[in-house]
């Protein structure tokens, strides 16, 4: 009796790249019709997070890669043994995690007593990563809030939540406080809203002129923006 041997095809790197976990969450996002960029949150891409595992085995795989490229050993070096690991994990499931997780719980309840004076939450230590270079951003987050007889209310620790998920991707400073007041407006409808956040940036102070300037900015919504005495409050408060 003869047998016939069975040839197994062996998939191209092109077709390993093409059914690869971060593959089939920019398909999806493309066929939504929805950006994928640094600061964005792509967690109702992720189908399961079995996909979230694979991803990070994906990251790893890569990450791997780089520490060969940059001729390490990561063979014979102990120190840098499962380096690729940890570094995928630390940005899926720590400083990027604001790009995977969905937004956190949080509880609102009605302005049944209509708490209509000024709101001064901070600061709030933020953390976050340049997106240019992948390295820490540092800072001190202020919010002032001045509320409306419609307006939702929240626990003092959501506003560190909400702001943590937001500034855990990679950043610019300028776009993140932008995108957190935008996330405020929409879940509390206030009067005003007013963010100031200043931080230290290590893509500055670790690398290019080495100085240790920091960079303050801030966003000013509704009665922020158009009543120069609350405003005045506002900024007087921060400097306590």
């Amino acid at each position: 009796m003869s047998t016939t041997n069975r040839i197994v095809p062996v998939p191209s790197p092109a077709e390993s790249a093409a059914s690869s976990a971060s593959a089939r969450i920019r398909r999806r996002i493309e066929i939504a019709g929805h950006r994928y960029h640094a600061n964005d949150n792509i967690a109702k891409f992720i189908e399961d997070p079995k996909e979230l595992d694979a991803l990070e085995d994906e990251v790893a795989e890569r990450m791997q890669e780089v520490l060969e490229a940059l001729v390490i050993d990561t063979v014979s070096d102990h120190n840098t043994q499962g380096t690729a690991r940890r570094v995928a994990r630390m940005f899926l499931n720590e400083v990027f995690r604001g790009r995977y997780q969905a937004a956190p719980n949080v509880t609102e309840f009605p302005n049944v007593e209509r708490v209509n004076e000024l709101m001064m939450i901070g600061p709030i230590t933020v953390r976050s990563a340049c997106s240019h270079h992948l390295v820490p951003i540092m800072g001190k987050l202020w919010i002032g809030v001045l509320p409306s007889e419609r307006s939702n209310l929240i626990g003092l620790s959501k506003y560190a939540r909400l702001a943590d998920w937001v500034l855990s991707r990679p950043q610019i400073q300028e776009e993140a406080v932008m995108q957190l007041a935008d996330l405020l407006e929409t879940r509390l409808e206030p009067d005003g809203l007013a963010i100031v956040l200043e931080a230290d940036h290590f893509c500055m102070q670790w690398r290019g002129v080495k100085d240790d300037t920091q960079m303050t900015n801030s966003v000013m919504r509704g009665a922020f923006l158009h009543n120069p005495e609350l405003r005045r409050e506002f900024l007087q408060l921060l400097r306590r």
